[in-house]
């Protein structure tokens, strides 16, 4: 068995025990029922802030060793993370509805979000703009190296400023504030939706190394170029003059 396969079982049955906790965990004290969608929207927005810092990290890889597989890893990687921060504000609206009343609200928290998915939509368009794969890897790896200032500035906008939006419910200083079965079942969603994102990568990953095979036959196979056996017509038997 490979291990894109192995990858694969686990993020399967990762998704499968984390369903089956947050369906049996106990209704929350204040929002009931609606508390469970936290286990969906917490875990895609740290999928999306894992992806994007691996963009990062291999873009930056990019440029010092040359190798097409860290552009490859790079892009995977933004495209799995521009999917979950999409994922991120769908589920936050669908949240937002019944707690504040409104699908869309101007908070800090949500318009920078807004803003780190348009700006990866860009490195994604960039990346399809350029047909060089030379040139597409070196401007991609800077966009991807700069575009990471805005994870941070996301992260932190609930403690900068006056915002709507809760505390931050990862990467924050001391424990988890949940109670032991919501934090259960809490954690088994990032743990499966972490394998979800690997799985996703590596597959994206293969894909990539097909595309980058097809470039490479086409650019060598030396074909004519549509529309140059038409010529401006002629009568039967004409020579040309000299």
């Amino acid at each position: 068995m490979t291990r894109r396969r192995i990858i694969e079982i686990a993020a399967i049955a990762g998704l499968g025990g984390a369903l089956i906790t947050a369906l049996v965990v106990p209704p929350e004290r204040t929002q009931g029922d609606l508390a469970r969608l936290l286990f969906v929207h917490v875990p895609s927005i740290w999928i999306a802030y894992l992806a994007f810092s691996v963009t990062l990290v291999t873009s930056a890889l990019y440029l010092w060793k040359r190798e097409m597989r860290w552009d490859r890893l790079a892009a995977a990687s933004a495209e799995v993370g521009v999917f979950f921060t999409g994922a991120t504000i769908l589920i936050g609206m669908i949240w937002g509805k019944p707690t504040w009343g409104v699908w869309w609200t101007w908070d800090a928290r949500l318009v920078l979000t807004a803003v780190l998915f348009f700006v990866y939509l860009g490195y994604l368009a960039l990346r399809r703009s350029i047909i060089d794969p030379v040139a597409r890897a070196h401007r991609s790896a800077l966009f991807g190296v700069l575009a990471i200032i805005q994870i941070p500035i996301v992260h932190f906008s609930v403690v900068w400023w006056r915002t709507l939006h809760q505390q931050a419910s990862i990467l924050r200083p001391g424990p988890l504030q949940m109670d032991p079965p919501f934090r259960s079942a809490f954690l088994a969603s990032v743990v499966a939706f972490t394998f979800v994102y690997v799985a996703l990568v590596m597959r994206r990953m293969q894909l990539g190394r097909l595309e980058d095979e097809i470039e490479v036959r086409l650019a060598s196979s030396h074909q004519e170029v549509a529309g140059a056996a038409v010529a401006p017509p002629r009568i039967e038997g004409a020579v040309d003059s000299v």
